[in-house]
């Protein structure tokens, strides 16, 4: 065994020192470069970062936590990818076993006669003990890559994690918006119901003709059919975030969108660094590692593999006879395997995993950028419906006074009814594009929120 162990070291000092020692080299993790990355038209002179680390900082509606707590607890998805992390920590529990000795108990028997003797019985019976000498660091390059693999299921859990925080708040506040725009319409259904009623007294009266009152019914019924698709999106809202989070269908308790806050501005600016801790990115990153270590592997291949392995225990065969009672027995042999020719399947192995190692260094690059152009695109959504707001404010308060002289002017016959039509659905219309255009408010300060990797905790 000893001249084994020998032509083993022999061997090792004969090979490649360089790629012995790329072989037991660890990972380094990636510089990256974020100049650039946040557009500087963005105009980032004042979110305050620190809400990043805690959901709970930044949603700070009660029922929309409560509606988050139960999507972490039940929805299916966070729960699977949850139990692939335990299943990589088993896979990494097994390489690590790979590294220690096995040990067996091994027990056997025969009975064998030959012509007319006395039927001969042998047994033995004792522990087994085999080892294979990590040398040239195959089980330990192994053993790394296992751990890289339950570092991107951990990434993965906590991105789907990220995602579900996210989308339980647009369902959260889309049906805010949608509560918003029924109680609109409904207030402008009952503008209409009056305004009805008056073209009917002037018809009446002789002052109006029936194709007025006609046209007020049409405008009335068509905001009448306004109401009903908002109470089907709705109920359909509520069916897909109770799907999500877990729960058969049921009404959402909720707020008012009216009473919704959000900063102002972004204190301190955004560190881009941030962008380091978003779970795709490390997911991508331990993707890299993973590959970086089967290349290793893949390199190992080529160089021996030695296995010790021992025996011991109680036999009646020594050997030359069958002995009763039996000896103790004991056992020691190593092999040496070296691999040769094995019609180039190493080095096919080999390239294939140099090649998916420099597939993994461009999809993590890509990740980075995809990071930042997610972080811009939420930048310029939650800057641009703001701007839209302020514009469709001083829009609405032009066509509250346009509607009201309108009123006014019909009342002593100086216009038709057809203006006050007009400023009634141009109101209606306005004051739903507002509605709308506070929810992309919403929605653009959520992306940047997840964007930057927010939620974890």
């Amino acid at each position: 065994m000893k001249k084994i162990i020998y032509i083993t070291i022999l061997f090792a000092v004969l090979t490649s020192c360089s790629s012995l020692k790329q072989i037991h080299s660890n990972y380094q993790l990636q510089q990256i470069n974020t100049d650039g990355l946040i557009r500087k038209d963005q105009n980032l002179d004042t979110i305050n970062t620190v809400v990043l680390k805690n959901w709970q900082n930044f949603y700070t509606d009660p029922n929309l936590q409560s509606l988050i707590r139960e999507g972490l607890e039940h929805n299916s998805d966070l729960s699977i990818a949850k139990l692939r992390i335990d299943e990589a920590v088993a896979s990494l529990h097994a390489a690590k076993g790979a590294l220690l000795p096995t040990l067996d108990v091994a027990a056997s028997g025969s009975v064998s006669k030959y012509g007319g003797s006395d039927a001969t019985k042998t047994y033995s019976v004792g522990p087994e003990v085999s080892w294979t000498a990590d040398i040239f660091g195959k089980l330990s390059n192994n053993k790394k890559a296992s751990l890289t693999t339950v570092e991107k299921k951990r990434a993965y859990a906590q991105a789907v994690q990220v995602d579900l925080i996210a989308e339980i708040a647009e369902y959260y506040y889309t049906l805010e918006t949608l509560d918003a725009k029924m109680k609109m319409t409904e207030e402008t259904v009952n503008s209409w119901t009056e305004y009805v009623k008056t073209e009917k007294a002037l018809m009446n009266a002789g002052e109006a003709d029936q194709s007025n009152v006609s046209q007020a019914e049409a405008s009335l019924l068509s905001t009448k059919v306004i109401l009903q698709q908002l109470d089907q999106q709705i109920n359909e809202t509520e069916n897909s975030l109770c799907a999500l989070i877990g729960r058969t269908s049921e009404t959402i308790a909720r707020g008012m969108l009216k009473e919704t806050n959000l900063p102002q501005n972004i204190s301190g600016g955004i560190d881009v660094k941030l962008l380091v801790n978003r779970p795709d990115v490390r997911e991508a990153e331990a993707s890299l590692k993973n590959a970086y270590y089967n290349v290793n592997v893949a390199r190992a291949a080529f160089y021996p593999s030695l296995t010790l392995s021992g025996s011991a225990g109680w036999t009646n065969s020594s050997g030359a006879g069958v002995v009763n009672p039996g000896q103790i027995l004991l056992e020691a042999t190593a092999s040496l395997v070296q691999p040769i020719f094995n019609n180039g399947q190493n080095q096919a192995n080999l390239n294939i995993a140099k090649a998916q190692e420099e597939e993994a260094r461009i999809s993590f690059k890509q990740t980075v950028l995809n990071a930042g152009n997610e972080v811009n695109n939420a930048l310029k959504k939650w800057q641009i419906s703001r701007n839209e707001i302020q514009i469709e404010n001083q829009q609405i308060a032009k066509l509250q006074q346009t509607l009201k002289a309108t009123q006014m002017k019909m009342k002593y016959g100086t216009v038709n009814s057809l203006q006050v039509i007009v400023a009634l659905q141009s109101l209606l219309s306005a004051q739903l594009s507002i509605l709308s255009d506070k929810y992309s408010e919403l929605e653009g300060y959520i992306n940047l929120y997840q964007s930057l990797g927010g939620g974890l905790e």
